[in-house]
């Protein structure tokens, strides 16, 4: 029982990390395509890593599938809720702010022939 309680609560502060970690990641990122992977890790790690810590104190109960049934449901709508959410900003024009910028000057496709290194 001891045992079963430790893991318990390694999930429930594992997923505490997590959503902080996304909240943070929510507030203090730069664009919105950055924002919108924090809230993902919020969603689907931290909300599941507290719902299986719960899943671990509930014991084979009742309880315990209403836990499973919405922590499917999460696994599965979280990341198809974010994958629509950027196609729909991709689609209206939001663009991602990339840090590479190209340098002037330079080919956009690499010279076709022998690279250093190649066999003769």
């Amino acid at each position: 029982m001891i045992a079963l309680e430790i893991a318990s609560w390694f999930f429930l502060i594992a997923g505490s990390f997590f959503s902080i970690v996304g909240g943070i990641g929510i507030i203090r990122l730069p664009e919105f395509f950055s924002r919108m992977h924090g809230g993902g890790i919020t969603d689907t790690m931290g909300a599941g890593l507290i719902l299986i810590g719960l899943l671990c104190l509930a014991g084979p109960t009742l309880v315990a599938a209403k836990l499973i049934a919405i922590l499917f449901f999460l696994t599965i709508t979280s990341p198809s809720s974010c994958h629509a959410l950027a196609h729909s900003a991709l689609i209206h024009g939001v663009k991602p702010e990339l840090d590479v910028k190209p340098k002037p000057n330079t080919m956009m496709n690499p010279p076709y022939g022998p690279r250093d290194g190649d066999a003769s």
